[in-house]
């Protein structure tokens, strides 16, 4: 019963995170590629962690969504409203892809990304354009995102595994490569330049009827009562990730006592119980053994 149970939470999770397909093949060769970060990256550790990521990717989405131009191009241009499922998983397939995939599968990533943004232009509500291949919002989209994906991390991934503080630096150094590649500038290396620039964002940020609506969503997103439940813990729980400010500015009351006795542990116990049914990333497990050296794979064969 118990193995069944396992396997229809393993099944869920792939389904609705990953389309119900991993394609751990793409993440399997070629022998001794480390990718653009390598297995002992901290942006390995960070991205293998699901609910530290999964809680920092609804915290960033809501902290993202404050910025008028970037909501701007969602609304006009993203799917989520009528293909959330398929959003997450082009997300989740574009992270992956970069941190744990080969060299030449995340510089294609990234490329494609860069095509696609090349399109997304328009005129924001209050009249000013936006383009997505803009410098200056590409950096505020992605520092926006890898602070929540490492509050997520520091909150949910265990005290045992807590990063330090020269972790944490090393965590904006490395991931700072994939915005510059994108396009972005002046982008966060540490992490007291990211907070500086979230401090310095913070008067043109704001919370328009985009933006509400699409934290709205957000927070009722769900097919059927389990869906509902689980994006409930993991968004509850990204709402305490969030800075004060910005849970202000979206209107979110939320006490400081029901984010931490109430919301921080129903995410923790949401991660045990995909510890238990998922196990370690498999697709963290699938690159590891492509990036070792081609030495140590052909003596582990023998």
């Amino acid at each position: 019963m118990f193995e069944a149970i396992r396997g229809l939470i393993r099944d869920r999770v792939l389904e609705t995170v990953h389309a119900g397909d991993m394609r751990l093949d793409r993440f399997r060769e070629p022998a001794g590629d480390p990718g653009l970060f390598g297995p002992d990256s901290v942006a390995w550790r960070v991205t293998a962690h699901p609910v530290g990521m999964l809680t920092g990717g609804f915290a960033a989405l809501m902290l993202q969504s404050l910025h008028p131009l970037a909501i701007a191009g969602v609304a006009d241009f993203s799917d989520y409203r009528t293909d959330p499922l398929g959003r997450l998983s082009r997300t989740a397939r574009f992270v992956t892809t970069t941190v744990f995939g080969p060299t030449a599968a995340a510089q294609e990533a990234i490329a494609r990304v860069r095509r696609v943004h090349t399109a997304v232009r328009g005129t924001a509500p209050d009249g000013r354009a936006y383009r997505a291949d803009d410098p200056d919002l590409l950096t505020w989209v992605h520092t926006a995102e890898v602070s929540c994906f490492l509050a997520g991390y520091q909150v949910f991934g265990g005290r045992r595994h807590r990063l330090t503080a020269a972790e944490c630096d090393r965590y904006y150094a490395e991931t700072a490569v994939l915005a510059e590649s994108l396009g972005a500038l002046e982008v966060p290396h540490t992490a007291a330049e990211a907070a500086a620039y979230l401090e310095r964002v913070r008067p043109l940020l704001h919370a328009t009827p985009a933006a509400l609506e699409a934290v709205g969503f957000l927070r009722g997103f769900g097919r059927d009562r389990l869906e509902r439940t689980a994006t409930g813990v993991l968004m509850n729980a990204g709402i305490g990730l969030l800075p004060g400010w910005a849970r202000g500015q979206l209107g979110i009351r939320r006490p400081a006592f029901v984010r931490l006795a109430l919301d921080r542990p129903a995410a923790r116990a949401l991660s045990a119980l995909f510890d238990w049914a998922c196990g370690p990333s498999q697709i963290a497990l699938a690159a590891r053994e492509r990036a070792r050296p081609l030495g140590e794979r052909s003596r582990s064969l023998l």
